[in-house]
């Protein structure tokens, strides 16, 4: 068995979203990383964006880490893996530090990590310290380090914030308000990596700052050990054993460009293990499919290209015809509102979509779902996420496909997102995270006589 591994860590949570958690974690891990050491980065919980963010920062994989939907097993491989090559770890946490069950600092605690909180100081002085303390408090079995504090005015601003605290081995630093640092936001967060043309000017000018805090040092080593199961021949895919020849043969083609690129590394990782050809293809650019058994579209920004996608109609057909022969297709969010007869953005612009799912959807101002879900689907039970501001338009008549399930909130127990199955396609607003059940993706790829499934129609 693997002797335990040591490495420092550090997760970066907050009492709150929007504090600067990922401006941070970025900044430490470039700070670190320009002098010579490696750093991986994790994200707790559901993220896409954030990770491209940080791969860029650091220049290795970002994971996510969650105790529900990545698994408690499959997190502590994750880590131990990780702390074998690396010379830091950093965690970004995950909304406010106790948010969400499981939440950060579940996470943390579970695996012995220490804690640092960004508190945004722009509208505040000595409740600066009032918060910190109740942070460090709240859960006497959290390992709390100390707090940063962003967004500060002043020198003077800054003294007053570091003297508020009861304890002064808390005061971890100090970034100042700074466009030049700041991260762009929309309506699911941050930009992506990619749509960010000064990302590396914004990510060194904050990894200059960390020069001057003590997040300049490298924290305390954690002991990282092994799950249970051998994972030797499926690095960063499950937290179980897995015939690695399930998929040999099958070729998936995967939609990727700017409209659609939210996918866990993950997933990726999981399919090419278990044998499947990964081949991808621009929803926005390409005319034809490539030579593939199965699809795979997940979510994106597709409400940003309606007029580009609505208009490559040769694609459509493509589509439309490797569904009509009954091939796989599995669509996740965005990617399910690419398969509808119709989308419209927040200005209520609509444009024609691909129209396997006879129904039409709109952005809406306001969020339509949000958290962690399950299903229970024939193949098996699987695991993953909603996050999305667009809601299914009142069907023009009775032709909308009828959900073939309903998922689960986690922890809930309530009714979460329907599940649209017609002849091999999947589509649910949905992202799932593969791993946490190998098999059943495996099997969502593979046509119905392919494996010992009964695959729902269109009722």
């Amino acid at each position: 068995m693997n002797n335990p591994a040591l490495c420092p860590a550090l997760l970066i949570a907050a009492p709150a979203s929007g504090q600067g958690k990922t401006t941070v974690v970025a900044a430490i891990a470039r700070y670190h990383q320009r002098l010579g050491r490696k750093v991986r980065i994790f994200k707790t919980g559901p993220d896409f964006i954030d990770p491209m963010i940080h791969e860029r920062a650091s220049g290795e994989p970002v994971y996510q880490l969650d105790l529900w939907m990545v698994g408690e097993e499959q997190s502590k491989q994750l880590l131990f893996e990780a702390a074998q090559e690396a010379d830091l770890i950093l965690i970004e946490g995950v909304m406010g530090l106790f948010d969400g069950d499981p939440s950060s600092a579940d996470l943390a605690i579970r695996f012995g990590v220490p804690v640092a909180a960004v508190i945004d100081a722009s509208a505040m002085a000595q409740t600066f310290g009032a918060l910190a303390h109740g942070l460090e408090n709240y859960c006497a079995d959290l390992s709390f380090t100390g707090v940063i504090a962003n967004r500060v005015a002043s020198e003077g601003h800054g003294k007053m914030l570091e003297d508020s605290l009861s304890d002064p081995q808390q005061w971890l630093g100090g970034l100042p308000r700074s466009e030049e640092i700041t991260l762009p936001e929309r309506h699911l967060g941050l930009y992506q990596a990619a749509d960010i043309s000064d990302l590396e000017k914004r990510i060194n000018a904050a990894a200059d700052l960390i020069a001057s805090t003590n997040l300049s040092e490298l924290p305390s080593e954690v002991s990282f050990s092994p799950c249970g199961e051998d994972l030797s021949t499926n690095k960063h895919v499950a937290g179980k054993s897995l015939a690695t020849t399930y998929l040999t043969g099958t070729c998936i083609a995967i939609a990727k460009d700017a409209a659609f690129s939210f996918v866990y590394r993950a997933n990726l990782n999981l399919l090419k293990a278990m044998g499947a050809d990964l081949v991808f293809f621009s929803p926005l650019q390409d005319t034809e499919l490539p030579e593939a058994d199965s699809l795979y579209i997940p979510g994106g920004y597709p409400e940003l290209y309606l007029d580009q996608l609505s208009a490559n109609k040769a694609l459509h057909k493509a589509i439309q015809q490797h569904y009509e022969e009954g091939k796989p297709i599995v669509a996740e969010c965005g990617g399910m509102l690419y398969l509808l007869e119709s989308l419209a953005d927040k200005e209520n612009h609509k444009a024609e979509m691909v129209g396997i799912i006879p129904a039409s959807a709109s952005m809406q101002q306001r969020l339509g779902g949000l958290g962690l879900q399950g299903a229970s689907l024939p193949e098996g039970e699987l695991r993953g996420h909603t996050f999305h501001y667009s809601t299914f338009d009142a069907a023009p008549d009775d032709s909308v496909p009828e959900f073939e399930c309903i998922a689960q909130r986690y922890p809930y127990e309530k009714p979460g997102e329907g599940i649209i199955r017609s002849r091999g396609m999947l589509a649910s607003y949905i992202h799932w995270y593969f791993p946490s059940n190998p098999e059943a993706a495996a099997k969502l790829f593979l046509k119905p006589e392919a494996v010992d499934v009964t695959f729902g129609e269109k009722k």
